[in-house]
């Protein structure tokens, strides 16, 4: 697999693991076996790219996926990139099944968190640590220079931000400069385009979280789609509803027909689109399955043209759809 540059120096592979769904918001948590042979997958595909959050967890164990990643990834340290996050706190009190995220943004929340991340994964620095959501209640100066100050103590080695804007990018960069920003973006989620200026402008990565719209762009949901309870994020996702699955059949035939033209699937094309877009843009799905991991994996082979680019953009632009899942809600402190 190709690598891309996030930042100034921050090399990883092509396309991303987002290790979220193996311990948080997919319903059934990942055996350690399954995740081992999953991971193993991974790296076998050419993938160095490995994402996690201290906030990945289970009611039992809120801290699940990074040590779940702690034991299997140990072996193969040296070799990838280990991305973490702080930050962000649940709403334990909340009944919903995605409960409100309460942002702390604090530098004493901060520099607590990142010494409990690097035990959890086995490790003695981080490659990437994010603000996992920007807390309005801290100025994001303050939060930037917590970070500047684990990279000067080799806690971490570069940072960014998750879920935010141009202003805030802007200050925080001006205190220490960012590597990446990790923001929802795909095909049915394309809000943040609007940040690729700054971004050319500032010499920082984009990060593309739920590139596959939280798996819907696999185009294998109809009508009769379960999803498990509780626990289970899609459950409760517009573009899962069957008003959504019915507002985006046309959307749907369209991308399973550009598939077939390109020998590929929905999902591959999906990824191929976005890594065309920008040669900083670094697409991390999750799953579950080494199936489709492996289909994720080789949309690395599949190149498209500016022409082709512009062509989707502009289907995009115009096609029905349904709104798609914008992530839980934010709750003050």
């Amino acid at each position: 697999m190709e690598k891309r540059i996030l930042g100034r120096d921050l090399e990883v592979s092509e396309i991303g693991l987002g290790c979220m769904g193996m311990s948080h918001a997919y319903g059934t948590v990942s055996t350690e076996k399954e995740a081992e042979a999953l991971i193993d997958k991974a790296i076998d595909c050419g993938c160095t790219f490995f994402d996690t959050a201290e906030i990945y967890g289970t009611a039992e164990d809120p801290h699940h996926n990074e040590k779940l990643l702690g034991k299997i990834l140990k072996p193969y340290r040296n070799k990838i990139v280990l991305a973490s996050k702080c930050g962000i706190r649940f709403d334990e009190t909340a009944t919903t099944v995605n409960k409100p995220l309460i942002p702390d943004g604090r530098p004493e929340t901060i520099k607590s968190s990142i010494d409990g991340s690097l035990k959890r994964l086995n490790t003695d620095h981080l490659d990437l640590y994010y603000i996992h959501r920007i807390d309005p209640t801290v100025p994001i100066e303050e939060t930037a220079g917590a970070m500047k100050e684990l990279i000067e103590q080799g806690k971490i080695t570069h940072w960014g931000l998750s879920e935010a804007d141009e202003d805030t990018i802007r200050r925080a960069n001006k205190v220490c400069p960012i590597t990446a920003i990790q923001n929802r973006y795909s095909m049915m989620y394309r809000d943040y385009e609007k940040l690729f200026p700054v971004l050319e402008e500032l010499g920082i990565g984009f990060v593309a979280f739920s590139p596959l719209a939280n798996g819907f762009l696999t185009a294998v949901y109809n009508s009769h789609a379960q999803f498990e309870k509780p626990g289970d994020y899609r459950s409760m996702m517009p573009q899962f509803s069957d008003e959504g699955i019915e507002e985006n059949k046309e959307f749907i035939l369209w991308i399973k027909l550009l598939a077939e033209e390109k020998k590929a699937t929905p999902a591959q094309i999906s990824l191929a689109w976005m890594s065309a877009k920008k040669p900083y843009i670094v697409p991390i799905p999750g799953t579950r399955k080494v199936s489709r991991l492996e289909e994720n994996m080789k949309a690395s082979e599949i190149k498209l043209t500016k022409d082709e680019v512009k062509a989707i953009d502009e289907m995009l632009d115009n096609i029905p759809m349904s709104q798609v899942f914008g992530g839980s809600k934010i709750q003050k402190k």
